[in-house]
């Protein structure tokens, strides 16, 4: 009998409760510092409490990895059945983390294979989906990898700013074009290609997300391929995802859309009134 394979994440993957129990999927919470206070993620702070301590702190809040010791505790812990684990993170690009994963894999007892799944929040979901689907029909670790990286090629993330103050503070952005943006009013259209996140559109006002927005639903529209799977994230931006979420339905009518407020390490690097559409086609 093959040992089962179980599925390992980090707290900034974008995943609801019910598919987190469908497809047993473990989740290693990151560690967050607001005002010196410490939380972990999604434990003893929900992502709404999180957008509200944000709004009231004096500083920037931190997020952090979680320690080599809390991913070792998790891989003996799910191995002792004789299991096989493959763990799937957050860019290396925006966090540590699976760099602590693979630190811990290569301590850990456990057969553990370490995955950077070069993207974040629902986009990185879209793997770990995957992933445990396979896993759950018994497939091996280098099938499921294989699936993984078709999916990650096929993904899309595009990332709407309405407020540069964050992405200054947390150093995404230089001092000085941060400070003529805040002058200006300047709102920016971002995707993430290429494991980095690049500036696509740029200006003032939110009629340049809007229009962003609607280009990008009609060429969603046009593409070649099915759309299999769409996510859209948030920081405190609820009415304006549910209405590009209302847009995106009528034209997909069958595809499952994800709308959900974004984790602490998205929105601390965004601030409110950030946005992503993520989705990933056949």
């Amino acid at each position: 009998m093959t040992s089962k394979i179980k599925i390992v994440t980090d707290s900034s993957v974008q995943l609801s409760a019910e598919e987190i129990k469908q497809y047993e999927i473990h989740i290693v919470p990151l560690t967050i510092v607001i005002d010196k206070m410490i939380y972990t993620d999604g434990v003893n702070l929900t992502r709404p409490e999180f957008m509200s301590k944000m709004a009231a702190a004096k500083n920037l809040p931190q997020t952090s990895q979680p320690s080599i010791g809390t991913f070792m505790d998790m891989y003996d812990e799910l191995s002792a059945d004789g299991s096989e684990i493959l763990s799937i993170h957050m860019s290396k690009t925006l966090s540590g983390t699976v760099n602590a994963a693979r630190q811990a894999a290569q301590i850990s007892k456990a057969k553990v294979t370490v995955v950077d799944s070069e993207f974040i929040d629902r986009a990185t979901a879209f793997q770990v989906m995957v992933a445990a689907q396979l896993a759950q029909a018994g497939k091996s670790v280098d099938e499921i990898i294989a699936a993984m990286q078709e999916v990650k090629n096929h993904t899309q993330l595009y990332l709407s700013v309405t407020n540069l103050t964050n992405l200054v503070k947390g150093g995404r952005l230089s001092r000085v074009s941060g400070i003529l943006s805040s002058l200006l009013n300047i709102k920016v259209v971002l995707q993430f290609h290429d494991n980095t996140l690049e500036p696509i559109h740029k200006g003032r006002g939110m009629k340049i997300i809007n229009n962003f927005y609607r280009e990008l639903i009609e060429q969603m529209q046009k593409l070649g391929h099915p759309i299999k799977m769409i996510g859209i994230s948030h920081a405190d931006a609820l009415p304006s995802a549910q209405q590009v979420q209302a847009q995106l339905q009528v034209i997909f009518p069958d595809v499952a859309i994800l709308v959900a407020p974004t984790s602490p390490v998205v929105a601390t690097h965004t601030g409110a009134g950030a946005m992503a559409v993520m989705f990933y086609t056949e």
